[in-house]
């Protein structure tokens, strides 16, 4: 029975709060431009500091993410001032860029070149595509999780 009580004891005083600040590993992790150039994580969040930013991890192969991708233009068309990051998961390079041609995904493209093996995908714990993040003003993560473009809380975290 103590057993029990010093599991439920731990279990239930663990911190699961969602993370506010990358890591610097996550940072430093890089991505691909369309023009296949390296960047670092930290350096496309610094292109927009001050700004409220919205990451959104895709793939063109994924059906829910192409389903979401009408909801995502009227975020956009609601939230003219918020940059629209998309993070890519596809398979290859053309791939992707026919993607963002076919389904007219406007925004700033990265493309994740170690898919789900990379700092980044690590500290998100991808378990689901799409997935959208909020990294507010202060460069902070406003909102850590939302796997659908029209959910509550990620439409109030872009009005904070």
């Amino acid at each position: 029975m103590n057993y029990l009580i010093i599991l439920l004891t731990t279990f239930l005083s663990c911190n699961t709060e969602a993370p506010t600040q990358f890591s610097e590993e996550v940072l430093n992790d890089t991505f691909l431009t369309l023009q296949g150039e390296e960047i670092a994580f930290e350096s496309i969040l610094e292109k927009h500091k001050g700004k409220t930013i919205l990451i959104d991890i895709w793939a063109s192969w994924c059906r829910d993410c192409i389903k979401g991708m009408p909801k995502v233009k009227a975020l956009q068309s609601n939230n003219t001032d918020v940059v629209f990051i998309f993070l890519s998961l596809d398979r290859g390079q053309d791939a992707w860029k026919r993607g963002i041609d076919k389904y007219q995904v406007n925004g700033e493209h990265y493309y994740m070149p170690s898919g789900k093996k990379c700092p980044f995908a690590d500290f998100v714990d991808i378990d689901w595509i799409p997935r959208y993040m909020i990294i507010n003003k202060e460069g902070n993560i406003e909102l850590f999780k939302a796997v659908e473009a029209d959910d509550d809380k990620l439409v109030n975290a872009l009005k904070k």
